[in-house]
């Protein structure tokens, strides 16, 4: 079957492309309906990557956040129409030790591999999960960015001590309002703190016990685990700050992806006998926990919408770059298309 598959073939260029796609036994076709930009689609876009790492993976369809409607499902999963949410990660191997998403041999739609703005993605049951009637779809949309934190706070659960009094989360962004948002109905009775550069998104944060602008932070404050959702160079500065403040024996979640290698106050960290560790993407188990989180928590997922900052309508191959521009110009939240290509 032929399929239209739109590409990022330079920075700032898109063209389109007939792919002969297989259809199988095992074949889901799903019309994808609305996609949400994530900040690793606007470094291929803007060409903001290493040279390198742009040769090698473009021309790549960008997108891997985004829900769509089954056309047709050779398995009998799911009924025509149905909307179901995307998950990009695709394993090809299995662990008893390490989860899809760690995988090395694991494929990753817009990152080597075509992500979803494409006429139809060819998809297998197991990649995708039903959205039900409740959620809407602006919010369906960013699902995956949401399971990310999911799976953070997941893996935070199953390494922390007893110790949940106060829960602090570095930065004032996407990651760190979703983060947050989660962390306050995981854990009702901790005080959830928020630290950011910029007084005007902190203000987002009304459901936070306390918010900070990083240079106020009483000396005085003691945590007992830390996010850190900054990223880039501001990254180490968030880690370090996170080291003065969380309490021994703490446990940090890192999130923050950062181009380059930074530096951390590791005698902090041995003295206080503290707990570092990683969490990039996510997988099926994160996407179903976050559905259903979605389902059983209408106030956050309330509060989600309200997280849509840019929501457009795309149908043309021309609207494709001016969205991606007005993304870059937008301050706060999400930007969500409906697609219509």
């Amino acid at each position: 079957m032929i399929n239209q598959v739109i590409r990022l073939t330079a920075p700032r260029q898109f063209e389109v492309f007939s792919i002969e796609e297989e259809v199988t036994d095992q074949t889901v076709i799903v019309r994808p309906t609305f996609l949400s930009i994530c900040h690793a689609d606007q470094r291929y876009y803007t060409g903001s990557r290493d040279q390198a790492v742009l040769k090698k993976k473009l021309p790549m369809a960008l997108i891997h956040e985004g829900i769509g409607e089954v056309v047709l499902d050779k398995t009998g999963t799911f009924e025509p129409g149905q909307r179901v949410v995307v998950i990009p990660n695709t394993p090809i191997e299995t662990s008893e030790t390490i989860a899809e998403n760690y995988l090395p041999t694991s494929k990753f739609r817009s990152s080597g591999y075509d992500g979803l703005l494409q006429e139809y993605v060819f998809s297998t049951p197991d990649r995708l999960v039903p959205v039900p009637d409740t959620l809407p779809s602006a919010v369906a949309a960013y699902t995956e960015l949401i399971s990310v934190a999911m799976h953070a706070v997941n893996r935070l659960q199953n390494r922390i001590n007893g110790d949940h009094e106060s829960l602090g989360v570095w930065g004032d962004g996407n990651l760190g309002f979703i983060t947050s948002l989660i962390l306050k109905r995981t854990f009702p009775d901790a005080k959830i703190y928020v630290f950011g550069l910029h007084k005007e998104k902190l203000d987002y944060f009304s459901f936070a016990h306390q918010v900070y602008q990083v240079d106020e932070i009483p000396e005085d404050l003691h945590l007992s685990h830390a996010f850190e959702c900054v990223g880039g160079m501001g990254s180490q500065d968030a880690i370090n700050q996170i080291i003065d403040h969380i309490k021994p024996e703490g446990t940090i979640s890192l999130m923050g992806v950062s181009e380059r290698r930074i530096e951390i106050n590791t005698r902090m960290v041995l003295e206080r006998g503290l707990t570092l560790f990683g969490s990039s993407r996510s997988g099926r188990e994160d996407f179903v926990k976050t559905i259903q989180f979605l389902h059983e928590h209408p106030n956050a997922c309330k509060r989600l919408e309200g997280l849509v900052g840019v929501h457009e309508t795309v149908s043309k191959l021309a609207d494709i770059g001016p969205f991606f521009e007005k993304e870059l110009q937008n301050t706060w939240g999400k930007a969500v298309m409906k697609w219509e290509v």
